[in-house]
């Protein structure tokens, strides 16, 4: 901008941007040159000069307030050329030379020439106006060098249909004011006398304030100042023309006229792009806050859904085993409840999240807009990853609870079978030790010796045939240490004090015989019999024992075979009864033999075997033990025989459930993949087809509920395989999410389809042409290399039907682009290359006018002014090409 300070202290000049006109070379054009011949005979008429003088005072005024200042004498005030040069820069937008600062007449006329040189430059011929002429006050060179630049800048550039300038701007008021009784605008001055050509163009533009019915045709000074009143007051066109100078007028001045007029369209003009600059943000801004909107929304399920898969996976993989079983089966029911209750609404979680970030997508390429990338770590893949992770740990916490279930099961079982077998060894070595230390042979007679000595030998046979039991209780304590058997401490305690004992128990035996064997020359034989008795009684007390033991022991099975194996080998041992039977019956006949021949031969007995304990009261309640346990172990064999065949029902249920379930769900999958591809009629009768075909899928439900039912029964009765199907329900839960999964994508790519088609205007008929297209174009021509580096970049050779349909409409549709909106933004600034905050909230919506205040960034060009905003910025990132 010029400095005009030193030469006018009134007032400071900002800059400013361009005015009505725009700057530029070349030739005015035929109508130019027409008025280049300045008639300075017409100023002599009085009125017209009259008439001039205000309207031109009144156009150049209109200008110079943008720089905040005016003139008052249009033949005075440009006389030193600064006001004439401030003049030109505002309507041009331009930079003119410094102008010179002195006061005497060369500088004016520097100055002055300074303008005029500017003028010309602009292909403007000026005939018969000079700077003297200017600088000396000459009225009729200044009205007409003024009459000059408002041709140039205000008149020239405009263009309706294919007429320009004067014509143009009479075309432009004719269109304007055709439907309008009582007028008909022909020229520039009688056609405007009355007023209503005026009024018309006002109330067609504006109708809400002029009443135009109420205008009477033989009241031209009413009318004509209700117009200029109306047109200053709401539209900032000062008042150019006084009514009673135009209606006192033969023939109203053609300039002052055409000036006031060029005012009118500039105005209406400037309006009408305002309007549709307006209109444009609207339109973009709403689509940029769905948008928005919708990216919030995904960053808010993505972050929730992966929360829960946070929380949840660390749960899946503690594989910390509980004590009992019990607990581990109350951990096993909370994994229950989490697959039926607390995973399918995630699953439907996942599957909507992938339906609106596809949707978003689809929204965002229609829009012209970059695609979204969603937060760090919350793509569609993270998601994906870690659902992956999810079931990873999902199906491995299954199986270790399975496994630990199973080994807790083993544990008590051996743990039992520990007590049972050490309760027994100890009942058999209570008092042994005090009887080896008892020294009573060496006060006893020679028979008692023998009897001890054969005693003792029973005992060493009893003691041997005992050291299975103790290996057998050893290696049950070192499998319960292997199995890390929670109550491993007093096993092992317990193990350890019987292995002592049993130790100590060896070593007085062998001395007790050394003692017995030093005295047994002394000693007379022992009755054979007694002896054969004790031998004989021994073993047979020792196979009771381990009968009654193993009648008593706990079973474990998991199948109808396994139950049977154990019934055929009772069945055996029952078989092996009646020779047991026939070895108790010789065992009690040589005791009943010994006591004959001791009585038939007057012998005195101490009544008791010296060489053994097991007296046959004792075999035969052993004996009565035995035959009352073996029905009871008919009994809970046939029970879990009956168990078994129970539990074999149920796999054979879920197995013909299964068989029907699992085919039905993979023929589904194959039957969507041929739905997918053949496809027909409209995509509104092809998404009713799918939404019914999978109305269809979702009615197929009960069955699955029917087959989880059963699962439920085969796992409360711990059943762990099923060879009559080679389906799980882990297999059918995936194949069914699948068959969810696969069918709602179906579906959604659809929706997308019809989404694009109703965004891009699409018929139906081109949507078939474009699906024509996609399944039948050639490879190997230009044009088929040219579509697919659009739509394949990466060269996969793949292409999808929807990516086809993206393309085609780019090459068949118009979108908005950020260059349109900068141009309209543009528009609204008055062609600054800012706009205030101000400016937006006069020509946009409240909501969407702070929504670009709160985005714009504050602009740092050298003309910028305390609250100046960018728009440049702002519009290339609403399609990706910079950060906001």
């Amino acid at each position: 901008m010029v400095d005009y300070h030193a030469a006018n202290q009134s007032y400071q000049y900002g800059p400013s941007s361009a005015g009505n006109g725009a700057g530029g070379g070349g030739s005015m054009g035929d109508y130019m040159a027409q008025e280049d011949d300045w008639d300075r005979d017409l100023l002599l008429d009085p009125a017209w000069e009259k008439q001039q003088r205000k309207t031109f005072t009144a156009w150049c005024n209109s200008h110079l307030r943008k720089a905040g200042t005016q003139i008052e004498n249009i033949d005075e005030d440009f006389r030193d050329g600064l006001k004439l040069m401030l003049l030109l820069e505002v309507i041009s937008g331009e930079r003119l030379p410094k102008p010179e600062r002195g006061k005497m007449r060369v500088h004016k006329i520097n100055n002055v020439n300074k303008a005029l040189d500017f003028i010309a430059s602009k292909g403007v011929k000026l005939v018969s106006i000079g700077a003297e002429e200017i600088v000396d006050g000459n009225a009729k060179m200044t009205l007409g060098m003024i009459w000059t630049i408002i041709l140039r800048f205000a008149i020239q550039d405009i263009s309706v249909e294919e007429t320009s300038a004067k014509e143009g701007l009479l075309l432009w008021c004719q269109r304007k004011t055709a439907p309008y009784k009582n007028v008909n605008v022909q020229n520039f001055h009688i056609s405007w006398k009355d007023g209503l050509a005026f009024n018309a163009l006002i109330h067609r533009h504006r109708p809400e304030l002029i009443e135009y019915d109420k205008l009477r045709k033989d009241d031209p000074v009413t009318n004509l100042n209700n117009a200029f009143e109306v047109a200053e007051k709401y539209l900032d066109i000062p008042k150019m023309l006084d009514a009673e100078d135009i209606v006192n007028t033969a023939r109203p001045d053609e300039k002052a006229i055409m000036t006031y007029v060029s005012s009118f369209y500039h105005a209406f003009s400037g309006a009408q792009k305002a309007e549709t600059a307006a209109n444009r943000i609207c339109k973009v801004l709403a689509v940029n806050q769905e948008n928005e909107h919708l990216m919030e929304d995904y960053e808010r399920l993505a972050s929730d859904l992966l929360e829960w898969i946070r929380r949840t996976i660390p749960w899946l993989e503690d594989r910390v085993p509980q004590k009992t079983i019990q607990e581990m089966q109350q951990k096993l029911e909370d994994f229950r409840d989490y697959r039926r209750v607390h995973k399918p609404p995630k699953v439907q979680e996942k599957c909507q999240l992938e339906i609106n970030f596809n949707t978003l997508q689809t929204k965002l390429r229609l829009s012209n807009r970059p695609a979204f990338m969603p937060s760090e770590g919350k793509m569609v893949s993270d998601i994906n990853n870690g659902w992956q992770h999810l079931e990873q740990a999902e199906k491995g916490y299954e199986e270790w609870l399975l496994n630990e279930i199973r080994r807790l099961e083993r544990l008590d079982h051996l743990a039992e079978k520990f007590r049972q077998k050490a309760s027994i060894h100890e009942a058999w070595t209570d008092g042994k030790e005090a009887m080896l230390k008892h020294r009573d042979y060496e006060t006893a007679t020679l028979s008692d010796i023998k009897a001890l000595i054969r005693k003792h030998e029973a005992f060493e046979s009893d003691l041997a045939a005992h050291q299975d039991r103790v290996e057998q209780i050893a290696a049950i304590a070192q499998e319960l240490n292997e199995l890390d058997y929670y109550d491993s401490h007093n096993v092992n305690t317990r193990c350890q004090k019987i292995c002592d004992q049993w130790d100590a128990l060896g070593s007085l035996t062998h001395s007790r015989r050394e003692a017995l064997e030093k005295t047994e020359k002394q000693l007379e034989t022992i009755d054979q019999l007694h002896l054969e008795y004790a031998k004989r009684a021994a073993p047979f007390n020792n196979w009771m024992e381990s009968a009654m033991e193993d009648l008593q022991d706990m079973f474990i099975v998991h199948t109808i075979e396994e139950i049977e194996g154990l019934i055929s080998a009772h069945d055996q041992f029952k078989s092996t009864l009646p020779d047991a039977d026939r070895e108790r019956e010789a065992i009690l006949a040589i005791h009943k033999e010994a006591q004959r021949i001791a009585e038939s031969n007057h012998i005195k007995l101490s009544g008791s075997n010296p060489y053994t304990t097991v007296t046959p009261q004792i075999i035969n309640s052993k004996w009565e033990k035995v035959q009352q346990l073996v029905p009871k172990r008919d009994h809970a064999l046939l029970e879990e025989q009956s168990k078994q065949q129970s539990n074999e029902h149920l796999r054979r249920q879920f197995s013909s459930q299964a068989n029907v379930v699992g085919p039905w769900i993979q023929n589904k999958m194959e039957e969507i993949g041929r739905i997918s591809i053949e496809m027909n009629g409209t995509l509104e009768d092809q998404l009713s087809h799918l939404k019914q075909y999978e109305r269809s899928i979702v009615d197929y439900k009960p069955n699955l509920d029917l087959l989880e039912q059963q699962h439920q029964l085969i796992q409360e009765a711990l059943i762990f395989d099923n060879k009559h199907t080679n389906y799980t329900m882990e297999h059918i839960r995936v194949g069914w999410e699948q068959l969810l999964t696969t069918i709602a994508r179906t579906i959604n790519e659809v929706e997308n389809q019809i989404l694009t088609r109703d965004a891009k205007g699409i018929s139906q008929e081109q949507m078939q042409e474009f699906r024509a297209s996609f399944n039948h174009f050639d490879k190997g021509d230009a044009e088929f290399n040219r579509i697919m580096s659009v739509v394949d970049p990466n060269h996969s050779g793949l292409v999808t039907f929807q990516a086809f349909i993206d393309f085609m409409s780019r090459e068949t549709t118009d979108t908005d682009t950020a260059d349109q909106v900068i141009a309209s933004f543009k528009v609204l600034a008055g062609d600054k290359n800012f706009i205030t905050a101000e400016e937006l909230r006069r020509e946009l919506p409240p909501d969407q006018a702070e929504y670009c205040i709160a985005r714009m960034a504050p602009y740092q060009g050298p003309d910028a002014v305390p609250g100046a905003l960018d728009y440049k910025s702002f519009s290339t990132a609403l399609y990706g090409e910079s950060d906001l």
